[in-house]
């Protein structure tokens, strides 16, 4: 039986799009979900470009629509498939083999860049399951993205011969070069800054699982995307809730000796992400320029200061923990004093707690920690003084 047999049994909601047997020593499958993308083979000739691995590799194009789409995006895809056959054709000594596939229409209830991300990566570890390649990576691209040159040796580099990590986060960086509108120029810089002072936030508040979520920009061993239950179906936000989950197999690394280039576009496809933010911001929404407050990562970190304390000396009430204001009543609503409990009950050794507290304070509950302190306890901080003020921090603590 093969590592992926019974996920696949039971996860995956397609037959086998793929019919050709995978070449051997097949490593790498890059998944890249395409909708109405009439630039596609932009991100195609990037690949062909970079240095070729010493593994094989496989690029998945999911091109994708919603039974609801219009006319014209099922025609812009039809002709992105027929483009990619012809592609093919005229690239004969590409390096990698290229399959697109074109599922039916999605339900509308889950159509969306999860749903199309889930299938291709799916579908990737049927191909590794066929070969029993367990270690085999899976990369997550998209159809508006350029790489690097290293690009895939840097991946085979870091999943085959050093770390052997479980999965990992990709250095980014958004085309602004590309830009000549000076608004469009000024709301993407302002977005990947939040990005880069959310994350690094994060780490100096001490929470563990400090990641990029980026769809275009991370890959993942094909045994730990079948460990933790595979891609969310989410229409938005599939990235953040995969990647989140995955840190329970073990850390992320971030591999930053290569860089992809996604597209400052404006986009209304997703309620949030990059494209959303700047079509607001071209809007006329100044929200861009304002962030999280640093004093709530301030209040986060001297909360997880006390963690080893919770484990040794458990408290009974939410009122003898020495947290700030804006904390204590978040824990209140949160039951945490129930929580605590359970935590403390199930874990024999101080590690064993560590780590299920951070299951339970993950990453979506700092979100909401957030989202509840602002505004009613903090205003919302200018971005570029947030950034300075954890610069600071950041040299003194």
């Amino acid at each position: 039986m093969s590592f992926a047999s019974s996920y696949i049994e039971k996860q995956v909601l397609f037959p086998a799009f793929i019919p050709d047997q995978p070449p051997a020593g097949l490593g790498i499958i890059v998944v890249i979900p395409a909708c109405n993308e009439p630039e596609l083979w932009r991100t195609n000739d990037s690949l062909a470009r970079c240095e070729p691995p010493g593994c094989a590799v496989e690029v998945i194009v999911v091109i994708n629509e919603p039974e609801t789409s219009a006319r014209d995006l099922r025609r812009q895809n039809d002709l992105n498939f027929m483009l990619l056959d012809d592609w093919k054709e005229t690239h004969p000594e590409c390096s990698f083999y290229l399959y697109p596939l074109r599922p039916e229409p999605f339900p509308k209830k889950h159509a969306g860049v999860g749903l199309a991300r889930k299938t291709g990566m799916d579908e990737a570890v049927r191909r590794f399951s066929f070969v029993e390649k367990p270690e085999g990576v899976i990369v997550s691209l998209d159809a508006d993205t350029l790489v690097e040159r290293n690009y895939l040796t840097e991946i085979e580099k870091l999943f085959f011969t050093q770390l052997k990590p479980v999965g990992a986060t990709i250095r980014f960086q958004h085309r602004v070069d590309e830009l000549q509108d000076e608004q469009q120029k000024s709301g993407i810089l302002l977005y990947e800054a939040y990005l880069h002072y959310y994350k690094q936030a994060l780490d100096f508040c001490g929470y563990p699982h400090a990641i990029y979520t980026v769809g275009s920009a991370f890959a993942v061993r094909a045994d730990a995307y079948v460990k933790q239950g595979g891609m969310s179906r989410r229409q938005a936000g599939e990235d953040f809730y995969f990647l989140h989950k995955l840190t329970r197999l073990g850390r992320l690394t971030e591999l930053n000796t290569t860089c992809v280039y996604p597209s400052a576009r404006v986009s209304d496809r997703v309620p949030f992400g990059t494209g959303a933010a700047l079509q607001k911001w071209m809007q006329g929404d100044s929200r861009l320029k304002h962030t999280y407050n640093f004093k709530s990562f301030l209040d986060l970190k001297n909360f997880f200061r006390l963690v080893p304390v919770l484990y040794r000396d458990r408290p009974r009430r939410t009122e003898d923990l020495k947290v700030s204001l804006p904390l204590l009543r978040f824990l209140e609503e949160d039951h945490f004093m129930h929580e605590l409990n359970e935590i403390g009950q199930n874990s024999s050794s101080q590690a064993a707690f560590e780590k299920r507290f951070f299951q339970y304070f993950n990453a979506l509950k700092i979100l909401k920690f957030q989202n509840f302190c602002h505004p009613e306890f903090y205003g919302y901080q200018d971005l570029n003084q947030a950034v300075s003020d954890l610069k600071e921090a950041r040299s003194v603590f």
